[in-house]
């Protein structure tokens, strides 16, 4: 019998509150792998093992390898659907994803294989990798209209009202596109703060939404170097979190005039690349 991995997951705990014990069930966010295959021409082949929590597994291939630039344009992707191997367990069906590549593609997938074994953290750092940027011919972003400071403030409450899985288990990384005038248009959330991006810009591109001119991203936790590389070649902007930029993230940010806001809570925010976009 095939078991699709769900979101939440069920759990007995011993909880103490007051100095009083009590066992109880709890929800907790699922943390699954997740492998990532890519086919041309009949010849499959795995390019990532991530963890991530299930669901829009197909939206997270597709915005990780966008990411990567083995696709460009949704047209690339001739096809996506789970391994359906019938010697794989039952329970490690959901677990793989191909993605059928227009025959046409020559994509270079040896820089992927840095990916071969990931987690849901963010791992990749070091300044040669905003050369490698650059050599993918990746522009600096447009100037979008100004952003109005109560905009960005507001980010984080409406961010965590489109947040379901989240306020059922309390475990989940989230990432949510809003119009430059601060109107959520899309969430996604995952166990891993980049996954979440991967999946919101995989559901972006598969829309026909790519290029995201004129919007702005939104992340929990803290913004990473992969979270700014995803958002620019997505070509958004702006990029909030509610914690702090990695350093790279803000080289990132600067090197590509993207917009860079960290602390958004409680009212403020600090803009650590990019203040002239804010109105």
């Amino acid at each position: 019998m095939e078991t699709r991995p769900g979101s939440e997951t069920g759990a007995g705990i011993t909880a103490f509150e007051d100095g009083q014990r009590r066992e109880r069930r709890d929800r907790l966010a699922t943390e699954e792998p997740l492998e990532i295959r890519v086919s041309l021409a009949g010849h499959s082949r795995t390019v990532a093992v991530t963890m991530r929590t299930p669901g829009a597994d197909f939206e997270l291939a597709v915005g990780f390898l966008f990411a990567e630039g083995v696709i460009e344009r949704p047209d690339q992707v001739a096809g996506i659907s789970y391994c359906r191997d019938t010697d794989l367990p039952p329970d490690q069906l959901y677990n793989i994803v191909i993605v059928e590549l227009d025959p046409t593609l020559r994509p270079d997938l040896s820089p992927l294989e840095r990916h071969f074994h990931m987690t849901s953290a963010c791992g990749v750092c070091g300044k040669a990798t905003l050369d490698a940027i650059e050599l993918r011919g990746i522009a600096p972003v447009a100037a979008p209209t100004a952003l109005k400071p109560d905009t960005i403030t507001e980010l984080p409450e409406r961010l965590r009202a489109g947040q379901t899985v989240f306020s059922s288990t309390g475990g989940l990384h989230a990432a949510g596109l809003f119009s430059a005038e601060g109107q959520l248009i899309a969430a996604r959330e995952d166990v891993g703060r980049h996954t979440a991006v991967d999946k919101l810009v995989g559901w972006a591109l598969l829309d026909g939404r790519v290029p995201l001119d004129d919007h702005i991203l939104m992340v929990s936790g803290r913004s990473s170097y992969e979270i700014a590389q995803k958002a620019l070649v997505a070509r958004i902007p702006t990029l909030c979190s509610v914690s702090a930029p990695s350093s790279l993230a803000v080289d990132v940010a600067r090197r590509f005039g993207m917009t860079l806001i960290g602390f958004v809570r409680d009212a403020r925010f600090n803009v650590y690349a990019g203040a002239e976009r804010i109105g």
